[in-house]
């Protein structure tokens, strides 16, 4: 009998180890750009947002879902593209490209999940969500899912959007 109980004692706490293991990046205080800076994947947005005066915005209070590209994903933009965007007299350009990447409100994944959306973005157009087949924002993936910041929730995609 009390090998019986050791046995199912030691199941359950690997599953929830496991299930521990798996879950997602849980909050530890940071907000949307301390989580970004802390990331090398994301040194390109970092620049990008510090070049573009938003450090403070993504900073505040949101929440807001951003929809963070990689370094990978800038360097599918045409040669030179993330240089010109970066030139002080392009700063609007930038921000522009950016807020584009932003949507008010914290939205997880599971909450797109199975859906077609059209949201509007801080940049003022609509970007366009697709939850039913993971998640697809325009032409882009949703590679990682659900960072949750103390101001919102990142989800990492693949490619730059442009609106």
């Amino acid at each position: 009998m009390n090998r019986r109980f050791a046995i199912k004692t030691i199941a359950a706490l690997s599953v929830a180890a496991f299930a521990a293991a798996c879950a997602p990046m849980m909050d530890d205080g940071d907000d949307i750009v301390d989580i970004a800076a802390s990331n090398d994947d994301f040194s390109t947005l970092v620049a990008a947002v510090q070049a573009a005066g938003l450090v403070e915005t993504l900073k505040g209070d949101g929440p807001f879902t951003v929809f963070a590209p990689t370094n990978a994903a800038f360097a599918k933009l045409p040669a030179g593209t993330v240089e010109t965007l970066l030139k002080p007299e392009n700063k609007d350009q930038l921000v522009a490209v950016l807020t584009y990447h932003v949507v008010p409100g914290a939205v997880t994944s599971d909450q797109l999940a199975g859906k077609r959306l059209s949201v509007a973005t801080v940049q003022g157009s609509n970007v366009h969500i697709d939850g039913r087949n993971g998640v697809k924002v325009d032409n882009a993936n949703v590679v990682s899912a659900d960072i949750i910041a103390t101001n919102g929730v990142i989800h990492v995609i693949d490619s730059v959007i442009l609106p």
